[in-house]
């Protein structure tokens, strides 16, 4: 008994806090708080600049700033891929502006990957395969059939439903900011419709995220013997 009572403590004792999950990782990523600067800081360099300074010198700016925030992203602990990836977008915007001789074209790729994601997102709605519970199901292995759940399903509708909703406001408002050649506005409606909109969407997507775990992903102090089993089948 003595020895069972010095093991039982000894586990109590190298416990540990278990690390993030994916389901975790991935909503963080979503809705990082520092989206909003990452967002935020190249448009504001990029129309500033544009006011003062000729188109030339103004896209040498930009592709500056964003050098800058990879560097301060990559000494922040980031992952290169998602550094790099930011100025990646820089470069692509700029070198379409220097192509075109139109400030304007700055923002062109972003408007229509908004138009894209909407078509993308509402096909999944009316195909029942709502985009968030395709990737719910893919963070947790794939092994769920989670559109049998009515639900879960109705969750993820409504979750993917609200992206689609926030993905075609930004199209509409910034292709007709765009249409009317009104640049500093559209620095101004990508900042106002960045972040902020995205941080209401995770909300959502948390929810069913949420719900969708709890109905289908046993607890891990559950999982022995059966118990805790949901009844729901994995998918084939």
């Amino acid at each position: 008994m003595t020895k069972l009572r010095q093991q039982d403590t000894t586990d109590d004792d190298h416990t540990t806090t278990p690390g993030p999950t994916r389901e975790e990782a991935v909503l963080a990523r979503m809705g990082t708080r520092m989206g909003f600067v990452y967002t935020a800081v190249p448009v504001v360099v990029f129309v500033t600049a544009n006011l003062v300074l000729p188109l030339a010198v103004t896209i040498t700016v930009a592709l500056l700033a964003g050098a800058g925030l990879t560097v301060f992203r990559l000494v922040r602990g980031e992952r290169w891929t998602s550094a790099v990836g930011s100025l990646v977008g820089v470069a692509i915007a700029a070198g379409i502006v220097a192509l075109t001789g139109s400030a304007k074209n700055y923002f062109m790729v972003g408007i229509w990957a908004y138009f894209a994601g909407f078509v993308i997102a509402l096909g999944s709605v009316l195909t029942r395969r709502p985009v968030t519970g395709v990737i719910w199901n893919f963070v947790h292995g794939g092994k769920y059939r989670w559109r049998t759940d009515r639900r879960v399903l109705r969750a993820h509708t409504v979750a993917t439903l609200a992206a689609a909703g926030v993905l075609a406001a930004r199209f509409a408002l910034q292709q007709w900011l765009y249409i009317n050649d009104n640049t500093s506005a559209l620095g101004v409606a990508r900042i106002a419709m960045g972040t902020p909109l995205s941080a209401l969407v995770v909300i959502v997507i948390v929810w069913a995220f949420r719900r969708s775990s709890k109905q289908f992903v046993p607890k891990k102090a559950d999982t022995g013997d059966g118990i805790g089993d949901t009844g729901h089948k994995p998918a084939e």
